[in-house]
């Protein structure tokens, strides 16, 4: 392509590829959460008609060049280049898209499953603290598509064959869902919300295969699947997330095992245990531990053999 080709390639399109949606458009622009950094009002601004974009929050903007640049963290002629290579059907500024429409209206298909190597995958892992090398232990690179729409993610497979889907704008699953257990015959196992907290444990263990067993809900509704499996142990270690779901879900465990053990309580100030790590694994030239922080610390109880984080 030209690069007049390269800069008409509609960034509506291109946003709606990598699973960003407007919150509220007409026929002329939308608008968008930006996503270079938090944003609840829906700051960025597309202008369909010029096909150019613009954060209000940060002032930035430009053609989708630009945009790509700032999202895939490269060079201007980088972003060229993966926008030419790009193998994703883009469609013209000038083509009419039809309506927006969500995930949840439509249907996941598998196309392929490689090994996980694509350097955009391993951006999003690493920001998440993630380790690359544990991580493709347990999960691969999944080419899928959306309404004959091309795209890829992380992908981590249940017991019976369906997938969770993740990549740095996008979480979804394909059908069946259901749970993914390792069971290596132990007595105690360990329950993880999802697989980011799984693989933020083994990150942080530095361990990619524990002896204890795990159960990956992959969604917290999925609990009662697991009750089986669990039930074939004595002692269950819980790392759901620190919201009343979570909570109500480890009083749930109490008639299924002997002992339930709740670790949330060692990392009590995070939403889950992916932040947790995300923040207990930064860099100390980077952190500044503040006096909260310490304070925190500080409330964590010491670890009892076999029972701790």
């Amino acid at each position: 392509m030209t690069l007049n080709d390269i800069k008409n390639i509609s960034i509506r399109e291109y946003f709606e590829q990598i699973g960003i949606n407007p919150t509220k458009q007409n026929g002329r622009y939308g608008m968008y959460h930006s996503p270079f950094r938090e944003d609840k009002d829906a700051s960025l601004k597309v202008d369909y008609n010029q096909n150019l974009w613009i954060d209000y929050g940060t002032g930035e903007g430009g053609s989708i060049i630009d945009l790509v640049s700032r999202l895939e963290k490269c060079s201007i002629n980088e972003a060229i280049n993966r926008l030419n290579d790009c193998s994703f059907s883009f469609h013209r500024n000038n083509t009419v898209v039809s309506p927006i429409r969500t995930v949840s209206e439509l249907s996941i298909k598998i196309r392929k499953i490689l090994p996980l190597t694509h350097p955009a995958l391993l951006d999003y892992l690493k920001e998440r603290s993630i380790n690359i090398d544990i991580t493709k232990q347990y999960c691969s690179e999944v080419y899928y598509s959306i309404a004959d729409k091309s795209y890829f993610a992380v992908g981590f497979r249940n017991d019976v064959g369906g997938w969770e889907l993740r990549n740095r704008y996008f979480k979804g699953s394909t059908t069946p869902k259901n749970i993914t257990t390792i069971n290596n015959g132990n007595n105690s196992v360990m329950v993880f919300e999802g697989f980011m907290d799984f693989l933020s444990y083994l990150s942080l263990k530095q361990n990619a295969s524990p002896t204890i067993d795990s159960a990956i809900l992959n969604s917290l509704t999925n609990l009662p699947k697991a009750i089986p499996f669990l039930q074939t142990h004595q002692t269950i270690h819980v790392f759901l997330d620190n919201d009343e779901a979570g909570k109500r879900a480890v009083q749930s465990l109490s008639p299924v095992c002997k002992e339930v053990i709740d670790q949330s309580v060692f990392y009590r100030n995070y939403k889950d245990l992916n932040d947790y790590w995300r923040d207990k694994s930064k860099p100390k030239k980077e952190v500044k531990e503040n006096n909260a922080v310490s304070s925190i610390k500080r409330q964590i109880p010491k670890r009892k053999k076999g029972h701790g984080l």
